[in-house]
């Protein structure tokens, strides 16, 4: 999985778009299109739950509390099981609340890893012979907009996982730029298919009441044993605040897992059949990481202790904690197939699992049905297949994104201060920016942060099947806890200051008409979404105002500096000052920004028809030509 495998799918959407006649779907004509109506009117929150939690955490800035900001350095995959992070949370097809207070995913083992599988691998920047790059097989299937049916599928090989191979390989190559990448797939380990196919699917019976099946394949010629372990934990928001109430898993009567939050509320994870169940904290290994040898608890990695290592005193034998996990041992036959089920809400009934069968099969026809409709006028039905996953890809990539910059500055009450380089290092200009929002990621291992401009990208996919999520990710960029006072949008958390190519009119104009259209089929008069459009364009001439100011250095409307054409891929960094001193005009630059003028005109006209103050504006972008 890699950003250039996001863009692929972008690609598919996109020209499913415009290369095919999309049948945009009829208010309410369906089960699904209802949901998302009820969403929208807050009047259901069929959003509260999602696919929001991250592939990767480690190795991100948010994390990284080093003097000179070497983030894959500070936190990586090695301590990842042992240390709590302070700003989000990973795993394994894993879902959350919208603030990710409390997270479902999956862990695994096959008996013969040395670590327990609990989130995907992958090579650091430094590591990975083209750069980072996850090594692991997982797909994204399939997926509806309020979340209400999720499908993925994880390859799992049978032999010990090549950790130290791929890293060594890659190392090895990295001296030759010509070398392609050592994959997962170059190591042998799928030979004699020898595998585990695992696949994760959630169905919600209720808003707050949701399904999780598990079903592995042994694709291998003889009978294999795995272990699932599917978790149950918080997010650790009680080691950095001194007044912060600390929720609570439990063991309940019922044999159930009772979980207790003051904000989120009280929830029960049901597990069918009779795993084992295994309690520790979400909290960091002093021991193993920090070499204080007195330090006591049920750490974050006390289920890889347990599970792979035998350590019965690395968990709560008192079934208590803010980590909970069901262990399953399962034997599968050769070419066979075991499911497990577990039902988390906040229902308390004796029968959890008496309808489960009976609401997956009915969220599995009401996603056909959704896609169906959207897809009414695509009559290639390889097509719609692909264009279906790649909306799931869409919708998985979805991630709670949390980063309040000041106060990863300034550090936490009790907690040892950051580094003093911090003051004047990375991101130090942008202390206002406070993100915690469910936001579309690039990819959530590899690029596990929004960037400006691949967010405006994918809002014109989301918007064929969630158009007001759409318009509310466009709309968030430009709130004032993201946008820069002096008027910039936010790039990415590597360095909030850069520059990306300035799209984001066009999205918001081809989202407004996309979103129209869609009105339009229940309405025929509806005049859009004026106030988004509105509200949008204003920010969006504050931004226009900045590049004028910012990247035109000789008010000649030739623009300057930022990842700009090729992306990040080019000789040099040319946001950076030239060696030699001086700037660059670059052509680049100069066209996206007579793109941007002319998305504004675009917005300011349509505006117009409604309001006349902004027919100013609106010529503004077209002075005439006065005679001499």
């Amino acid at each position: 999985m890699s950003r250039c495998h996001g863009r692929a799918l972008r690609g598919i959407v996109m020209s499913s778009l415009f290369e095919f006649r999309i049948h945009l779907i009829t208010m309410n004509q369906t089960v699904e299109s209802r949901r998302l109506a009820a969403a929208n009117a807050n009047t259901e929150p069929w959003r509260r739950f999602g696919p929001y939690l991250s592939e990767r955490q480690w190795g991100t800035v948010r994390e990284d509390y080093s003097p000179h900001g070497n983030a894959w350095g500070y936190l990586p995959h090695d301590h990842a099981r042992s240390r709590a992070y302070r700003w989000g949370e990973d795993g394994i097809a894993g879902i959350s609340d919208d603030q990710q207070r409390l997270c479902l995913s999956l862990a695994m083992w096959n008996g013969k890893d040395p670590i327990l599988k609990e989130r995907i691998f992958g090579l650091t920047n430094g590591e990975g012979n083209h750069g980072e790059d996850a090594k692991e097989l997982y797909y994204y299937l399939d997926a509806t907009p309020t979340h209400s049916y999720l499908k993925m599928l994880y390859k799992y090989p049978q032999r010990e996982f090549p950790y130290a191979r791929l890293v060594e390989e890659n190392g090895r190559r990295k001296g030759d730029s010509g070398q392609p990448e050592f994959e997962l797939l170059d190591t042998g380990i799928f030979d004699d298919d020898r595998y585990f196919d695992v696949f994760v699917e959630y169905a919600k019976a209720e808003p707050e009441e949701i399904l999780m099946r598990v079903t592995v394949h042994n694709r291998g010629p003889e009978a294999a044993t795995i272990h699932l372990l599917p978790q149950l934990w918080f997010r650790n928001t009680w080691s950095w605040k001194p007044d912060a109430k600390k929720p609570q898993l439990s063991l309940g009567k019922s044999g159930a897992v009772s979980a207790k939050h003051a904000e989120l509320g009280d929830y029960t994870l049901f597990c069918d059949g009779k795993p084992e169940l295994l309690f520790c904290e979400n909290e960091t290994n002093a021991r193993r990481l920090h070499g204080q040898r007195d330090a006591q608890g049920f750490f974050k990695d006390g289920f890889d202790e347990y599970v792979v290592h035998g350590n019965q005193a690395a968990v709560n034998s008192k079934r208590t904690g803010t980590k909970a996990g069901a262990l399953y041992k399962l034997t599968i036959p050769a070419s066979g197939s075991t499911s497990v089920r577990l039902r988390l809400g906040k229902s308390t009934s004796a029968k959890p699992f008496a309808d489960f069968d009976g609401i997956f099969a009915t969220r599995l026809r009401e996603a056909d049905e959704f896609y169906a409709e959207l897809q009414a006028d695509n009559a290639d039905a390889d097509a719609r297949n692909v264009q279906r996953q790649a909306f799931a890809g869409m919708i998985w990539s979805k991630q709670f994104f949390y980063y309040d910059v000041g106060e990863w500055i300034k550090g936490d009450p009790g907690q040892f201060p950051p580094p003093s380089e911090r003051k004047h290092g990375r991101n130090h200009e942008w202390q206002h920016l406070n993100n915690a929002d469910i936001i579309s990621m690039p990819d959530k291992w590899e690029y596990p942060w929004y960037a400006a401009w691949d967010l405006a990208f994918h809002c014109i996919s989301l918007a064929l099947v969630d158009s007001e999520f759409a318009k509310s990710q466009l709309t968030l960029l430009t709130r004032e806890w993201y946008m820069h006072p002096n008027g910039q949008l936010p790039a990415y958390e590597w360095a909030f200051g850069d520059v990306n190519p300035p799209v984001h009119a066009w999205a918001t104009w081809r989202v407004f008409q996309m979103d129209r259209k869609q009105r339009r089929d229940s309405n025929p008069n509806d005049p859009g979404d004026l106030a988004f459009l509105e509200r949008v364009f204003h920010k969006l001439m504050l931004n226009f105002t900045w590049w004028v100011n910012r990247k035109d250095a000789q008010g000649r409307n030739i623009f300057q500096g930022g990842f700009l054409g090729l992306d990040n891929i080019g000789v040099f960094d040319r946001s950076a000052p030239l060696p030699t001193g001086g700037f660059i005009n670059q052509a680049d630059g100069t066209s996206w920004m007579a793109m941007y003028s002319l998305n504004l005109m675009r917005i300011a006209l349509e505006l117009a028809k409604h309001n006349k103050v902004y027919e100013d504006i609106a010529t503004s972008a077209q002075r005439p030509k006065h005679a001499a």
